[in-house]
């Protein structure tokens, strides 16, 4: 049996709901909330979404220097499979006990939920507290007409639809739940992942290859210009009109397939003509940002990576506040590297699950994107970002 704050076989007591980081930057809550082994009622799960919107509210607010930011992609590269509002949240709290001692590592390697290490031959050691996250609750929505959105309606619990009707779930809210890592189980041994070695300068094998194919895939050509006064000093330089790539040529391999990832992902978020016009600096750093996690995922050196001042940028959007635009903008970075990631044959670094979670297993860990209030899709019934 799990105690409220997610600790197996532990005496009931208190958890304290903190958020830290190794760098002074990231200070404890402070948050106290009491736990029990009761079934878990609706205050008990408001107030614990509460104090975990705190957490996560705190944490984004310290992402707004470029070393904070870079360091959080970084992380969020690694588990790449959870968003990045839990990313952030695991990075905390793991953060935070490695701190109090309780567990070995500075960072994390493998998390999944406490019967998903048991279906590994794992158990959760006693007295280990999980790490809090976002979880989606789901609930059924019947219609006759799939086509007319205002023709769905909700199902209740036991309810079976009318003759005719389609039935799909719809994500319409979150409840906490609870993930540990490796280093918090013993048990049967996890195969390691061989982590790619790369030499300075060096880029990983196929990648330009297979970035510029998805890019030839968006119906645009990648040409290769003798050096930077070609492109005004840039290193490369998308042209939405003439539907062409051009990256630098007289710099080193790894400079380029990191310049074809940035203009990879600008072709992927930033074409005028799909309706994706955003703030020009907010553009500059969702496209170096999903460069950096691209390199992440491939072991890169992510060091030279040049992400602008994100605060700089974030403040300027109107009618939003910097942790909101932080948010949003992470989340659409992690999507879009995902994505692009997704699509490539290269050997990458795993995305946070043990081996056996891999992408030829269901997918099992309980997680949640919130759904993005400027995304109309995240209102449909069927849609649910995991």
């Amino acid at each position: 049996m799990l105690n409220g704050d997610g600790s197996p076989n532990a005496l009931v007591g208190e958890a304290h709901l903190c958020v830290s980081h190794t760098s002074s930057a990231w200070q404890p809550l402070g948050k106290v909330i009491n736990v029990s082994t009761e079934p878990q009622t609706r205050q008990d799960r408001d107030a614990k979404l509460a104090s975990l919107h705190e957490r996560l509210v705190a944490s984004v607010e310290e992402l707004v220097n470029g070393n904070e930011w870079r360091r959080a992609l970084e992380f969020s590269a690694r588990f790449r499979s959870r968003s990045f509002n839990n990313s952030l949240l695991i990075w905390g709290q793991h953060s935070a006990a490695h701190e109090r001692g309780t567990v070995p590592t500075e960072l994390p390697s493998y998390v999944a939920g406490f019967r998903h290490w048991q279906a590994l031959g794992r158990h959760v050691i006693a007295g280990q507290k999980g790490y809090m996250i976002f979880a989606p609750l789901t609930a059924r929505f019947a219609s006759s007409s799939p086509v007319d959105m205002s023709s769905w309606r909700r199902l209740n619990r036991h309810e079976r639809p009318r003759s005719g009707e389609v039935v799909r779930q719809r994500m319409v809210g979150a409840r906490p739940a609870y993930v540990w890592d490796v280093s918090q189980t013993e048990g049967s041994s996890i195969p390691e992942r061989p982590a790619p070695m790369l030499l300075r300068g060096e880029a990983p094998q196929g990648l330009w290859d297979d970035l510029r194919a998805l890019i030839e895939e968006s119906g645009f050509a990648v040409l290769l210009v003798p050096d930077a006064g070609s492109l005004h000093g840039a290193n490369g330089q998308t042209d939405f009109g003439g539907r062409r790539v051009f990256v630098r040529a007289d710099i080193d391999a790894a400079a380029r397939v990191k310049t074809l990832g940035h203009e990879l992902a600008h072709v992927r978020l930033h074409d005028p003509d799909a309706g994706t016009l955003s703030h020009r600096g907010m553009q500059e750093v969702e496209a170096e940002s999903v460069a950096l996690m691209i390199g992440a995922a491939h072991g890169m050196d992510t060091s030279d990576y040049t992400i602008p001042y994100v605060s700089a940028w974030a403040s300027s959007v109107p009618d939003k506040t910097e942790t909101e635009v932080i948010q949003e903008t992470g989340e659409r970075v992690r999507r879009a590297a995902v994505a692009i990631l997704d699509g490539l044959s290269t050997h990458q670094i795993g995305a946070g699950d043990p081996p056996e979670l891999g992408p030829s297993q269901p997918v099992r860990h309980s997680d949640v994107t919130l759904p993005d209030p400027l995304d109309h899709q995240s209102e449909r019934p069927g849609i649910r970002t995991l």
